[in-house]
Order: structure tokens, then sequence, then C-alpha cells
């Protein structure tokens, strides 16, 4: 029989209902077609989503099947090296591109946003773009140009904006020296 309190990591704060739902939905699945591979019902699963019931072990296993994890997914710590990026072990994201691109963020699978530091070479005009998602930007050294729909922005050091990258933008250096900045978007983009 399951327990109708919450259950939560009290170490991390985190409800395994919240880690179900996001995971079920990251997969693309409908409640319908998870409490097909589960076994499980629709009802008994949206009160897991929503933290109004707890699995029993027994569930919790056959949830994590139905979601291709392990059950420790739901329940474990992520290590340190998940969640602390040490100065010396930026890992530079190699792609055609002569921006420098260097992961800030943690290395678990489940990040929901991205966190980069560019390096933008002088000359650099970026062809515009849009996303899914918010994009964070902070200028470290530099000025940048930036677009957003048909609205233009000067960023020198210190400067950042946060905007919905659904709307087409850009940017370009037009400076005669490299732009230093922090990129935190959502979704994630890069993959391990």
């Amino acid at each position: 029989m399951a327990s109708t309190a919450p259950q939560r990591d009290k170490s991390s704060g985190l409800s395994i209902g919240a880690a179900i739902r996001d995971r079920r939905r990251g997969l693309g699945l409908t409640l319908q077609n998870f409490a097909s591979r589960s076994g499980l019902s629709i009802p008994f699963l949206s009160q897991i989503e929503r933290n109004l019931a707890s699995p029993s072990l027994l569930s919790l296993e056959a949830i994590a099947q139905a979601l291709d994890v392990d059950v420790d997914y739901f329940v474990g710590v992520p290590t340190p090296s998940q969640i602390v990026c040490r100065a010396n072990e930026h890992d530079r994201i190699e792609l055609d591109s002569p921006v420098i691109y260097e992961r800030l963020s943690g290395r678990h699978a489940e990040r929901k946003m991205e966190a980069l530091r560019l390096i933008v070479p002088p000359g650099l005009v970026a062809p515009t773009i849009h996303r899914e998602g918010e994009g964070f930007w902070y200028i470290l050294s530099g000025e940048l140009e930036m677009c957003v729909g048909k609205k233009k922005f000067v960023l020198q050091a210190g400067d950042s904006a946060h905007f919905d990258q659904r709307h087409p933008y850009n940017m370009r250096n037009a400076g005669k020296v490299e732009v230093r900045m922090i990129w935190v978007g959502t979704p994630a983009i890069f993959n391990d």
C-alpha cells in the first residue's frame, strides 16, 4: 500500500513526483502512455506526480522501468562532479564556429539550463536565429551589439540582457577586441 504523505529526499528538498513528471515529459509520454508502460493507473500516477501520494518501492521500480532509468535516478543525490565545475575543468564544446564555447554548467543528465562562457572574436557577425526558452547574456569584457526582433542594443562590460529566445536574435562584435561573455539559457542545448 502506498503512503499518502509526499516523499522527499530530505537532503535535497526535491520531490520524487517532480522528478518522475519531468522524466515522463522529457520522454514525450502522456499519462496514458506512462500508465500502459508501468502497469499503474493514471489517477495514481497523476497523484504521485503532484506529490499527493508516494509510490511503494514496488511501484517505484515499475515507474523506473517504464521511464528507462534505475530507481536511484529518483532518490540518488548527484555526485560532486555533476554539480561543481572547477576552474580548470571547463569543457570546451567543439563546434564549427569561430566562437569559443566553454561549459560552465553541471554535468547531470537532466539539467534544464545551460551556462556557457563565450569568446566572440572581433568582426564576428552571427546569423539571426530563434529557439525555445530564455536566454541571459552577461558581458565580461568588450562590446557586443545584439538585436532582438527589430530592437538593437549595445552591451558593454557589466551589462546583461535577458530575453525570450523565440524572438529572432543575433549578435555582432563590431569592435577590435574579443568579447568575453556568459550565456545562460533554457533548455540545455548540448548533450554530454
